[in-house]
């Protein structure tokens, strides 16, 4: 069994699509090699900036031979019919057997496939592989009409078994395989042969280049750690940017810097923004001070000097970004201290949507419904609308125009330097989040007003114009937005009457009710989602919806645990049975008389004990169900609903509900009738399934 060795070597490739180019050269080749016979024990994918290399283990010499039999037309079918079954097949008529079968005498084919050499089959998936590879943007050169990610230089492709090495015999575009690479691009230049992949891997190494890149990102990560614990520094972690670096060298080198003295009073965030964004540079702090003093940045090769020219270099391009970064902060400071009018001014003229209105217009709404909030969160109103009008003043800041990704923060900064409190001044920072589901949830009452403010105005302002999320397209956030009015509600245990809320921010008429109930049923969709991720399931929500109080988010969640909870039991899964019998009889006796069976059950019509016992457990259970329910003791409720269980099933045990006589009939029928009130005055067991 060979093990094969393929590697596509060009120019530097993106970091960004090395990752997710080598697991579809995986993918591509393994699946290819599969589907022509081909079976394999196991398959690694590596890249560097330059190569994708792939290596198979344990793969067949050649595919198995084949018999196939197919079986075909009758021998009395049309002459073009037995042509047709020929040329499918690929068999001439002499090869055709006749056999009996139960639809009387019919041709067969019996078709021999032999089987094939690994090469011819390596060479066939590799060839298609690179013709058709899905990278995310590509790019022909010279003549050559083949598209890739940087011009293609060579193909290594290699069977390795007992016998030694053999080059896979095929050429792409003028491209020939062979059985050489190169190593480093300045300090290993030139080709060398490989046999192997423990050859090919252990040779790249002595010609400086690292192959795995979980490697180079813990070669990377383990120095930067020493280099700054023996400077008393700590690095700042951003495991991004280390899969992004290691992506880009093939031969790691760790260098320490120093960021100018006139810089390190700039707040930390926006150095670290700087240097990532513009440099890939790693941020190092002072753990005593906060501050960010030094950086970290990782050269592709070594040099004479230790990396002395390299720094050097890396320095002064730095001091350039970070002297437009200061420019940007002392500008922002001025217009900060002198209130921010110039900013808020200025969003009046930035268009938030062609439908809605400027960013001016969406913040005082903002504002206005974060002073009606204020109550129901516990912040004061007057401090919630003055926190909401600053929140986004930030946006029209240089800072921000710069790095957008230091939105609200750099607005943190500035609202503090206008004299504001401080928690006014983290609202700007605060009420942006929770921006996905593993976000934190803000809890300072201020930051709940104007975050729940900003996101009802977002989703009222997009159902008002009808511009709603579609299948996948989502183009405005607005399943962001619902989720994140989900998890502020239920994260901060907030009882919000949201239909009353949407229905009074969305401009009134006649459509605002059926606007407001359609906005109600998107958030109560992105709540199944939410909470089926708590194992959940979403006809247990759906029966808790169908109850009133249904805008009420927290209220909803407590009904749906606790019937959760209590369906998880035994009794609770048999009263559920239970409450679905005595619903269907009942369903189908009322449909069949034209009335409904809902009142006068009398205990004085009952036959039997079972009967009996089953009117006296119905009254003690209606008079623990209606307290704890107007209480919101859901759990109790339930409890005392799933107790139900046990004089329910010995009722339908013992008598037969549709008896002959009708006084009897009717009042077991309205004994159902008892059941079914009581059960769904707790929850809509009708949509439970099962």
């Amino acid at each position: 069994m060979p093990d094969l060795l393929i590697e596509l070597f060009s120019e530097e490739i993106p970091a960004r699509m090395q990752a997710r180019a080598a697991e579809d050269l995986k993918t591509r080749m393994t699946d290819g090699l599969v589907e022509a016979g081909l079976t394999y024990a196991h398959a690694g994918a590596f890249s560097t900036p330059r190569r994708l290399t792939l290596a198979v283990e344990g793969l067949l010499a050649a595919s198995p031979a084949q018999r196939e039999e197919r079986k075909g037309p009758r021998v009395d079918a049309p002459e073009k019919a037995v042509e047709g079954f020929l040329r499918g097949a690929g068999v001439a008529r002499e090869a055709l057997e006749e056999r009996d079968t139960p639809k009387g005498r019919v041709f067969f084919a019996v078709i021999d496939k032999p089987g094939r050499p690994a090469d011819e089959i390596v060479a066939e998936v590799l060839d298609r592989v690179i013709r058709n590879f899905p990278w995310p943007k590509s790019m022909r050169w010279g003549n050559s009409s083949l598209r890739w990610v940087r011009p293609l230089h060579s193909i290594l492709c290699i069977l390795t078994d007992e016998s030694g090495a053999r080059v896979v015999p095929m050429e792409v575009e003028g491209i020939a395989a062979g059985d050489t690479t190169e190593g480093h691009r300045f300090m290993a230049p030139g080709r060398f042969y490989v046999t192997s992949f423990e050859d090919y891997e252990a040779k790249l190494n002595s010609a400086k280049v690292v192959l795995r890149p979980e490697a180079r990102a813990a070669y990377i990560h383990a120095e930067a750690d020493n280099m700054t614990f023996a400077a008393g520094l700590q690095l700042v972690e951003d495991k991004a940017l280390l899969a992004e670096v290691a992506g880009l060298v093939e031969w790691p080198v760790v260098l320490m810097g120093e960021i100018g003295a006139e810089f390190l009073d700039l707040p930390p965030e926006v150095l670290q923004t700087s240097m990532r964004e513009h440099q890939k540079f790693f941020s190092v702090k002072n753990p005593k001070t906060g501050r960010i003093e030094r950086f970290i940045t990782v050269a592709n090769r070594e040099t004479a000097d230790h990396g002395a020219t390299i720094l050097a270099g890396n320095q002064k391009v730095l001091a350039a970004r970070l002297s437009d970064a200061k420019f940007f902060w002392e500008n922002d400071l001025r217009v900060a201290k002198a209130g921010m009018a110039e900013w808020l001014d200025s969003l009046t003229h930035v268009t938030f949507h062609n439908k809605l209105g400027s960013q001016g217009e969406r913040i005082s709404r903002i504002a206005a419904l974060a002073r009606e909030l204020a109550p129901l969160v516990g912040a004061d109103a007057d401090q919630a609308e003055q926190a909401a009008r600053l929140a986004k003043a930030d946006l029209s800041s240089e800072m921000v125009y710069e790095f957008p990704e230091l939105q609200g923060l750099m607005g943190r900064y500035y609202i503090e330097a206008a004299g504001q409190p401080a928690e006014i001044a983290a609202v700007a920072q605060e009420h942006y989040s929770p921006l996905g589901p593993s976000d934190d949830v803000p809890t300072a009452p201020l930051s709940v007003a104007v975050a729940l403010a900003d996101k009802i105005d977002m989703l009222t302002g997009f159902w008002a114009i009808d511009e709603k999320p579609t299948g996948s397209k989502d183009p405005f956030a607005l399943r962001r937005a619902a989720l994140g009015v989900i998890r502020l509600v239920l994260e901060n245990g907030l009882r919000l009457q949201l239909d009353q809320i949407f229905a009074s921010h969305l401009e009134a008429g006649a459509e605002t009710a059926g606007l407001s109930a359609d906005l109600l049923a998107f958030l109560h969709d992105r709540l199944k989602v939410y909470l089926r991720d708590q194992g959940i399931r979403h006809d247990i929500i759906d029966a808790c919806i169908a109850m009133p109080g249904n805008d009420d988010l927290a209220l909803l969640v407590m009904r749906a645990q606790a019937l959760d909870a209590v369906l998880k039991t035994e009794d609770g899964e048999n009263l559920l049975q239970g409450f679905k019998r005595a619903n269907n009889i009942l369903t189908q006796a009322e449909d069949k008389d034209g009335v409904e069976y809902s009142f006068g059950a009398d205990p004085k019509f009952a036959e039997d004990a079972t009967e009996t016992a089953l009117f006296g457990a119905l009254d003690a259970a209606q008079a623990r169900i209606s307290p704890a329910l107007e209480a919101q003791d859901f759990p109790t409720a339930m409890t005392a609903m799933a107790e139900l269980r046990a004089p329910i099933d010995a009722f339908f045990e013992a008598v037969q509900v549709n008896s002959d006589n009708q006084i009897v009939r009717r009042n077991r029928l309205n004994l159902l009738g008892q059941i079914r009130e009581i059960c769904l005055n707790v929850a809509d067991l009708t949509r439970i399934e099962g």
